[in-house]
Order: structure tokens, then C-alpha cells, then sequence
């Protein structure tokens, strides 16, 4: 019997190196909407470029490289068809990925990262040398590129909130604060599965905005407040509960003490903060977090941690680390109790 081959290290640096034509072409569906286009029925070229007002020919092209890789399907008939790849990138469906394929492979994203030099030199942040501003000013005057980050961060969430909801027991609390909550989405999670908390979701007022109709939606608008206001400045006082979920990351260390020691200052006696990140493995091992470390130095100047960095951040802001919960995402919840 013959023996499978081993791939040629070439091919397999050639498919590295052309991992962002897979990436673009992605990008490409997921703007196009051809995820919603094919959901339940399946298209004829024609019908395609009709509706996503493209040029049939070069459409084609695309479609053709997306099937080769199971993005996309094509039946006997001709006509293309979803698969399981192609239904993440829906955009009515719970955990979507469609936004997160638009921001990450978008203009700012896909640019900041083609100046990950400038970050490996310097230390300094590709996104802010490349556009002259920070990411959180760019996307103050981008609404529409905020609308789609966002969006993203929203689809992130749906993939964990059933596991952080799973993973830890919100019970014992009275009121809940999610810091950086953006449109809501953990929040309403953790409400509706804990029926005697009060909740409140707290970010700038450009983000909350997204988070009203969210709130409304679930059920849970009556028991959370939608607060406004800037974390490095303060936070509201007298929750019991603090939660923050990929924020610290975005934030070097002297930033993320910053805000933590605002939260330090007002929280309820008794309280607990809990951070919903990733933990970055001490060793060699494969880590997706290595990955997001990355996108972190080229976005933002911030971080994916290890679990002595965090136990490390705390201490320098009144916290002491008591407890790190895994959840069945990549996800932890990272648990702190004043010191």
C-alpha cells in the first residue's frame, strides 16, 4: 500500500505566504453578503452578480476558489450552495462571523497589519503610525467602520457568553456592571440566565448606542441601566460584580492598572472583578492567543498575558488573583478580589 507523501516544505511556505488571498476572498464574501445570498437556496451565477451588482465573469473566479476550499459549494445543476463555512459568515445567525471578517480584513485591520515592521522596530503601534491616530479616535470619526468593529466584538461574544454563562455562577450577586459592555450582549446573557440581578452596561456613548435596542430585544432592558462615561477617567461605584471582557487586552500594563485602580476605588465591599480574556500559555505549545498577542502590538499597544502577568497586574492595583475559571470556549474568566 502507498504511503501518503509528506507536503514539501515549500508548499507548505507557499500556502502561509498565500494565506491572505484566502483571507481577502473572505473579506470579499462576507461584504458581498453571499453567506445570506445562498442560505436555503441555492443561486445560479447570474442571480449572484444580479444581487450583489458584480461583475459575473470575475465573481465567478472568486466563487470557483471559495468552493476549492469548502467555503462555498456548487451543485451538479451549477447553481452554488452554503456549507458549513459559509453559514458563519451569515449575518442572521447567533455567533456570526460576517463582521468580524469585514473588520479584521477591512481597511484599518489588513492596513495596520501590512505595518507590523514599524511595531517590530519600534515598539510602537503599527495602526497609530500608519493612520495618526488611535484606533478608539479613528473609529470615533469612522461610524460606519465602528458599526462593523462593533458588530464583530458582538459576534465574538455570542461564541462565548453560553460558556462564560456555563462556566461561572452569577448567583450570588445583586448588581452587575460589564465595563467596555459595548452593545450589551454579555450582559443580556448573564440577566437573562439570573433573574434577580441588575445589571448595567457602561462604554462610551457612540458604542452604548448599539446596546438599547440589544438590551430591549432580550428582555432584560429592565433591569439594566446603559451608563456613559470613559474608564480611564471613572467608572460607576457600588456593583458587586465588575466584568470586562476583551478590554485589558487592548491596553499595555501601566494603561490597564489605570483602569483597574478606578475600579479598585468604587467597588462594592465584598466585590469581585472579572475579566473575560484569554491566557496565553507559559510554554511553546500552539495558543490562539499567541496569535491575538499579535494583533494587539498592531492595533492597539496592548497584550494577551500569562497567568502570572495577570496575577502580576492585579497586585500592582489593589487585586489579588483568586481563581481563573475555564470556560468550554478559548475563554477564561479570570476572577479578583480586593487585596
Amino acid at each position: 500500500m502507498n504511503q501518503p507523501q509528506e507536503v514539501p516544505p515549500q508548499q507548505v511556505m507557499m500556502q502561509i505566504i498565500s494565506g491572505f488571498w484566502l483571507s481577502q476572498m473572505v473579506n470579499v464574501a462576507a461584504r458581498l453578503g453571499l453567506a445570506d445570498q445562498v442560505a436555503g437556496q441555492s443561486k445560479t451565477l447570474s442571480e449572484l452578480a444580479a444581487a450583489t451588482g458584480t461583475h459575473a465573469p470575475s465573481l465567478y473566479r472568486v466563487l470557483r476558489a471559495l468552493i476549492s476550499t469548502g467555503i462555498l459549494a456548487q451543485n451538479a445543476d451549477g447553481k452554488f450552495a452554503s456549507t458549513p463555512l459559509s453559514e458563519t459568515l451569515r449575518s442572521d445567525v447567533p455567533g456570526s462571523l460576517r463582521a468580524f471578517a469585514m473588520a479584521e480584513l477591512g481597511q484599518e485591520h489588513f492596513v495596520a497589519w501590512g505595518n507590523l515592521m514599524h511595531s517590530v522596530k519600534t515598539g510602537e503601534i503599527a495602526f497609530d503610525n500608519h493612520f495618526g491616530q488611535s484606533a478608539w479616535e479613528y473609529y470615533a470619526t469612522h461610524p460606519e467602520d465602528a458599526a462593523v468593529f462593533n458588530d464583530a466584538m458582538t459576534g465574538l461574544t455570542e461564541m462565548v457568553n453560553s460558556a462564560v454563562v456555563a462556566a461561572y455562577d452569577f448567583s450570588g450577586f445583586e448588581k452587575a456592571v460589564d465595563i467596555g459592555g459595548g452593545h450589551g450582549a454579555l450582559m443580556a446573557a448573564i440577566l437573562k440566565t439570573n433573574p434577580a440581578l441588575q445589571g448595567a452596561v457602561f462604554d462610551l456613548p457612540h458604542v452604548t448606542e448599539g446596546a438599547i435596542a440589544r438590551l430591549k430585544a432580550e428582555g432584560v432592558s429592565g433591569r439594566c441601566e446603559i451608563l456613559t462615561g470613559d474608564f480611564f477617567k471613572s467608572v460607576p461605584a457600588g456593583y458587586d460584580a465588575y466584568l470586562m471582557k476583551f478590554i485589558i487586552h487592548d491596553w499595555n500594563d501601566e494603561q490597564s492598572i489605570a483602569i483597574l485602580k478606578n475600579i479598585r476605588g468604587v467597588m462594592a465591599e465584598g466585590g469581585k472583578l472579572l475579566l473575560v480574556e484569554q491566557i496565553v500559555a507559559a510554554d511553546n505549545s500552539p495558543s490562539f492567543a499567541k496569535f491575538i498577542d499579535i494583533n494587539m502590538l498592531v492595533m492597539t499597544g496592548g497584550c494577551e498575558r500569562t497567568e502570572k502577568e495577570f496575577a502580576d497586574l492585579y497586585a500592582a492595583s489593589g487585586f489579588k488573583l483568586s481563581r481563573v475559571i475555564f470556560t468550554e470556549s478559548p475563554f477564561c474568566v479570570i476572577e479578583a478580589v480586593a487585596a
